[in-house]
């Protein structure tokens, strides 16, 4: 099938006009002129997308889809507060309720023109999800508890769920990994019987790292939200926790956990120059989620030291719950809007850098940008469509701005991963959510109370 649009923008190399890309099964052939490929394949197949940009899908690099069904559920409170009365509700759903919650999720990232997902799911329903949508993406499996008797069990039932889940995915497409929570509720016990069970294996690995300051304040002086009323909520109140005096990176540095071959920190607010140095030293890649962080009141990343250091970063929409949307554009505006107002003139942020971030930069922290990431021969057919024609972004001189600055998830025409179309103009190939419109009010009902 030939792709044509007025912009073909590959992120390996600079943007083509009146562009074309040639898809044959999984996989990208040719990529080039509109005029030069259509003379050398005649007879293909053609998808014209008009006034619009064909580019590499996005790649998020945190997501909880199983969440979706709490958005606009628990807003306007800070972060822990908002942990707390999510966890809350959690208990009030079935395990029917979080598989639909989880397909909803599938399909905003879908209509977002999101390809790949990183998703943190604790009842497993992502995989699924995932799976029947036809996603690309890394699932983990995540585990904590604080109780350092319970370590060995935990552990031992994430790895026969990860076995589990490995049997019934695409391997081509999702690939299972794990994902210790974060300081604030794994018992250091379970960081370094993790280290040790994973070894130097490639396995991928993600945790919530340094997001707020309550989880900076509880593991280095003992005392936050996190560490009381959290602690209690979560039936964790008698287990014993002593002040570290080091920050959230330099505590699970020492358990070995960051120091596993594939890890992902997810947020990174409250770190310092030794942190980040620590972070490069392991090769921790990190996921950048602007708007989450912003929202909940946890911080603005340091986005220009881990890129000055040389850290992997990519962007992540966290979930609806904490984000209220997976608009993909939205986190590349709001991510580079929030970097340039702190006035990060030494690195004032280009939207092509972005785009870049959105795209290649998200495959390189998952250690799959062999596979996906930017448009070239060879590369998995993981592509979207944008429009460029709607009245808010005439005229169009620069495709890079445009998609950052003036486009929107409603604006993805078709969205295609392993060359295979999941979404186009409006038509869910893979997925009815038509259908779980009622489900859904009678999920939200219930999570109201």
């Amino acid at each position: 099938m030939l792709l044509l649009a007025r912009y073909v923008i590959p992120v390996s190399g600079p943007h083509i006009d009146d562009g074309a890309v040639l898809v044959r099964g999984s996989a990208i052939e040719a990529i080039g002129t509109r005029a030069d490929l259509m003379a050398a394949y005649p007879h293909e197949e053609v998808a014209d997308y008009g006034l619009a940009a064909l580019m590499p899908g996005f790649i998020d690099l945190h997501t909880h889809l199983e969440y979706s069904v709490f958005r606009g559920v628990v807003d306007d409170l800070p972060y822990t507060q908002w942990k707390m009365e999510v966890q809350r509700r959690e208990a009030m759903l079935t395990p029917e309720d979080w598989a639909d919650s989880a397909v909803l999720g599938a399909v905003e990232a879908i209509r977002s023109g999101i390809t790949t997902i990183a998703d943190v799911t604790d009842s497993g329903s992502s995989v699924a999800a995932a799976q029947d949508s036809g996603l690309r993406g890394v699932l983990y499996r995540e585990v904590s508890t604080m109780d350092t008797a319970a370590v060995d069990g935990v552990l031992s039932d994430a790895f026969s769920d990860m076995a589990e889940w490995g049997r019934v995915v695409d391997p081509e497409r999702l690939v299972i990994g794990i994902a210790p929570h974060s300081p604030y509720t794994c018992h250091p016990r379970l960081f370094q019987a993790l280290a040790e069970a994973i070894g130097t294996a490639e396995t991928h690995v993600a945790l919530h790292l340094a997001g707020s300051k309550d989880e900076y304040d509880f593991v280095k002086y003992g005392s936050s939200p996190l560490g009381q009323d959290f602690r209690t909520q979560s039936g964790w109140a008698e287990q014993a926790w002593m002040p570290t005096g080091v920050s959230p990176v330099r505590y699970v540095y020492q358990w070995g956990v960051l120091e596993l071959p594939n890890v992902m920190g997810v947020h990174c607010v409250h770190v310092d120059d030794e942190d980040v140095a620590i972070l490069e030293r392991a090769n921790v890649s990190v996921a950048y989620c602007a708007r989450c962080n912003a929202k909940l009141g946890m911080g603005i990343a340091p986005l220009g030291k881990f890129r000055t250091r040389g850290l992997r970063v990519g962007l992540g929409t966290d979930s609806p719950a904490s984000n209220s949307t997976m608009d993909f554009f939205d986190e590349m505006r709001v991510g580079l809007l929030i970097q340039r107002g702190m006035g990060a003139h030494e690195a004032f942020y280009s939207s092509e850098t972005f785009i870049k971030m959105a795209t290649l930069d998200g495959a390189r922290a998952l250690k799959l940008d062999h596979l996906i990431g930017t448009l070239e021969p060879g590369k998995k057919a993981d592509i979207i469509a944008v429009d460029l024609s709607q009245s808010y972004q005439a005229p169009t001189q620069n495709p890079y701005s445009a998609l950052v600055h003036t486009s929107n998830q409603e604006d993805v025409l078709m969205t295609m991963v392993n060359g295979r179309v999941l979404y186009d103009r409006d038509c869910f190939l893979t997925l009815d959510p038509e259908s779980m419109r009622d489900r859904l009010e009678e999920m939200r009902v219930k999570v109201r109370v």
